[in-house]
């Protein structure tokens, strides 16, 4: 006798030996070490640029917006595979322990983004908020448990409407009354608060009452979803290691591929050009790459301090390194390679030249950035100076 109960425990188990795997490649001695210094650098300046917040910070606005989105990104898990489209149907009336496990797996694993950002906007509360005792900014955080869990059922029951431009139009509107939601009770306007929990409650029986009149569970679209986390989760691994499961994603980028793949036709610049349209047109490789650029920009333009500037670089800089290396392992799995009449060594140079040449880019950006705030500190000074005389 099928028993969903049992069947979930398995499929759970074998989920979390599959996710455990890549997670220690993604949280290893680099990463954690880094991770470390971001928050021990964040919480230092974070406390002091709490000492001189202004008044009029729209503190409200921003933990009312965070929650908000929080909230209302609350995908729920089922660990559905392929082969579930042909041997799980039939057992489809059985299946309700099943998928109230993985709601409640999908709600608990889901707790840490909340946590870390009540966390972290605890101090930034009581800053702005300083007359008000903490059981409020506990019951805010209660409040924002109760709509998780809204959310979460909420988007369960819309899969069962396979017109993608329904739920969009029932997310949308979720997502809007979430916003408002807390940020009223962020705000203290209790009554307008009530009015939109009001509004959200009603949105809530709608999305029950669609639910029930649909004649079953759109399977392949719980295949697709689930697919598609996994993919993403695959993606971010693949950084770190080399993962079979990874579908990889090709983008064309026809003039970016046209203006680097500029290369002198000889077989020791084979490689140069794989590696080139590797890095542009195969994975995550070129958007990490700017978002490391972006963010890294980002700490140099705001830290105050000159010195943890130029360790934030140097950081953003090994960063850079370390995750475009696994490059070399891009086209592995790709038998065709080794029949390349090219040696190992000529293939490692070439890695090393594409490394190099990301770095020297990088490094010209970070130095025109500290070039220009330099010289905008010192025509500062200079005409404060002039005013003062």
């Amino acid at each position: 006798m099928f028993d969903a109960h049992k069947f979930f425990k398995q499929r759970f188990a074998a989920h979390i030996k599959e996710t455990s795997r890549y997670l220690r490649y993604i949280f290893n001695g680099h990463i954690a070490f880094a991770m470390l210094f971001f928050i021990s650098a964040g919480a230092y300046y974070y406390q002091q640029w709490l000492e001189g917040l202004p008044e009029d910070f729209p503190t409200a606005l921003i933990i009312g917006v965070t929650f908000g989105l929080l909230v209302s990104y609350s995908p729920a898990r089922t660990l559905l595979k392929e082969p579930d489209l042909v041997f799980l149907i039939a057992a489809e009336n059985k299946m309700w322990p099943y998928f109230r496990n993985g709601l409640v797996y999908s709600f608990v694993i889901q707790l840490y983004i909340i946590l870390l950002a009540g966390a972290a906007f605890g101090p930034l509360y009581f800053e702005s908020y300083p007359d008000r005792a903490g059981n409020v900014y506990l019951l805010t955080l209660l409040v924002v448990l109760i709509f998780k869990a809204g959310n979460l059922i909420a988007n369960w029951w819309i899969l069962k409407i396979r017109e993608p431009g329904l739920r969009g139009i029932d997310q949308t509107v979720r997502v809007l009354l979430n916003l408002a939601v807390f940020y009223f009770i962020v705000q203290g306007e209790m009554v307008w608060a009530g009015v939109t929990t009001v509004l959200f409650t009603l949105v809530f029986l709608y999305d029950l009452n669609v639910s029930r009149k649909q004649p079953g569970i759109i399977w392949d679209l719980l295949v697709e979803k689930d697919r598609n986390r996994m993919q993403t989760f695959y993606r971010i691994a693949n950084m770190f290691t080399d993962v079979p499961h990874l579908k990889n994603r090709v983008k064309s980028r026809h003039w970016l591929v046209s203006l680097i793949s500029r290369v002198p036709f000889a077989n020791k610049h084979t490689f140069d050009y794989l590696y080139r349209i590797s890095f542009v047109r195969s994975g995550d490789y070129l958007g990490m790459y700017v978002r490391l650029i972006v963010i890294g920009g980002l700490f140099i333009y705001f830290i105050p301090n000159i010195w943890m500037k130029l360790l934030f670089a140097l950081l953003f800089l090994y960063m850079s390194v370390f995750q475009m290396m696994t490059l070399y392992h891009h086209h592995r799995t790709v038998m065709w390679l080794d029949l390349y009449p090219i040696a190992i060594e000529v293939r490692q140079r070439s890695l090393f030249k594409l490394l190099f040449q990301l770095t020297l880019i990088q490094t010209i950006i970070f130095a025109l950035l500290f070039t220009g705030m330099q010289e905008w500190i010192w025509y500062g000074s200079r005409t404060r100076g002039w005013y003062a005389v």
